[in-house]
């Protein structure tokens, strides 16, 4: 037959507020979510070979995540329009993320990651006109 449950319960659905698993602040989990998205950017930086730019993004990775980022070792690079577009978007997400977040000096370091991805793109469509 039925037998009563003798546990206390985990979680309290009405009203209660008794949770046994760990929650993060909203600040933390925007943390998270830059770190993502700085370490998506690295690795599109690596397979354009941007030495310089990644040692920026790195160092921001690592200083987020408290860890040296996983680094793939340069590829050839495959379309490089398509490479900086993607590049552009992902400093994009990251802007709006660390302005969330109010980190300003990824927020400067992904506004100029967008800005070179940019004129690398206009530099590209350029000579591709010619």
């Amino acid at each position: 037959m039925y037998e009563p449950i003798r546990t206390k319960p985990v979680v309290q659905r009405m009203g209660g507020t008794t949770v046994d698993y760990p929650h993060s602040s909203r600040g933390e989990a925007l943390g998270i979510q830059l770190a993502g998205h700085l370490a998506a950017l690295l690795a599109v930086t690596d397979e354009l070979g941007l030495d310089e730019a990644a040692a920026e993004i790195a160092a921001q990775v690592t200083r987020l995540r408290g860890a040296q980022p996983a680094r793939a070792s340069h590829g050839p690079a495959g379309n490089a329009a398509a490479l900086h577009q993607r590049a552009h978007d992902l400093a994009a997400r990251a802007l709006l993320v660390a302005a969330s977040r109010a980190d300003t000096t990824v927020a400067i370091l992904a506004a100029e990651r967008m800005d070179a991805h940019a004129a690398a793109l206009e530099s590209l469509d350029l000579a591709g006109a010619l």
